[in-house]
């Protein structure tokens, strides 16, 4: 049997870790983008490029250089020139209209809008939640800036 006072430090040590437990939150996978903060607050570019478009959508085969069926490349350094003020391949619609996004082509691209011509993105799943597309349709309301 333990001696109390080793038993004493055994009960403080596992409370503290039941605590930075606790302190963690849950660990989101790099497949499943952070959401933005409560109320539809705007992502900043780079966590739209950190936590949806490097992830999600720059891979072999979707938006990566060299592979993107639509021409469409969201490789970092590269997606913001491919998607601000540039007309969509298959829409009128520019990809992202700063100010606007409802006729913002990315937007309804992420909804999965009737109006689209393809396939909701991203393709085949899983899409973004409510949150994190209403993010990215509060930083092109914001003007779509580059920070």
């Amino acid at each position: 049997m333990p001696s109390r006072p080793a038993r004493s430090q055994s009960l403080a040590v596992a409370a503290a870790l039941l605590l930075l437990l606790a302190g963690c939150g849950t660990v989101k996978s790099p497949t499943e983008p952070a959401s933005p903060a409560p109320g539809g607050t705007a992502f900043t570019f780079s966590q739209i490029q950190a936590q949806i478009f490097t992830p999600v959508c720059a891979k072999s085969g979707c938006h990566a250089a060299g592979s993107s069926p639509s021409g469409l490349v969201l490789d970092a350094g590269q997606s913001y020139g491919n998607l601000v003020g540039h007309p969509a391949a298959e829409s009128p619609l520019d990809r992202v209209a700063p100010g606007n996004p409802e006729g913002s082509y990315i937007i309804l691209k992420l909804r999965g809008d009737p109006s689209i011509t393809g396939e909701r993105m991203p393709l085949g799943g899983p899409y973004l939640t409510p949150a994190q597309i209403e993010g990215i349709a509060a930083w092109i309301r914001a003007g779509a800036p580059n920070n």
